[in-house]
């Protein structure tokens, strides 16, 4: 029986980082300056260049260890405790907190869409100066 430790596959902690993070291969990729299939090779290394760990470590705002010591057991405990606590269950004390101003979201949808009318009136008006 063999206790050897099996490495950690960085490029897969990496696609991982990035997936939980909501981000596309094409953003990471633009973000590092490399193409969308540099940053799949990449995925699919078992070892990254500490250089191009750097800048995705910084791409994804995070740091290096976080990339080189990712475990997803440790992310679903976290993810576990914080929102299935078994007392705020039974208490009905449910956290379900907007991380934005629904607001300030209506607010400026409503000003572009204004900002699209003015537009809208200043080609008309061209046109018809042209008439």
């Amino acid at each position: 029986m063999s206790t050897a430790v099996k490495p950690k596959h960085i490029g897969r902690n990496i696609s991982r980082i990035r997936e939980l993070k909501g981000m596309k291969q094409e953003a990471l990729a633009m973000a590092i300056g490399v193409t969308q299939q540099t940053v799949s090779n990449i995925e699919a290394s078992e070892n990254v260049d500490d250089e191009k760990l750097n800048q995705i470590a910084k791409a994804l705002d995070v740091s290096v260890e976080a990339i080189k010591n990712f475990s997803e057991e440790a992310v679903f405990n976290i993810i576990g405790n914080t929102f299935q606590d078994s007392s705020a269950i039974a208490s009905g004390d449910y956290n379900y907190n907007c991380t934005f101003n629904p607001l300030d979201k209506v607010v400026e949808l409503y000003e572009r869409l204004v900002q699209a009318e003015k537009d809208k009136v200043e080609y008309l008006e061209k046109l018809l100066d042209k008439k």
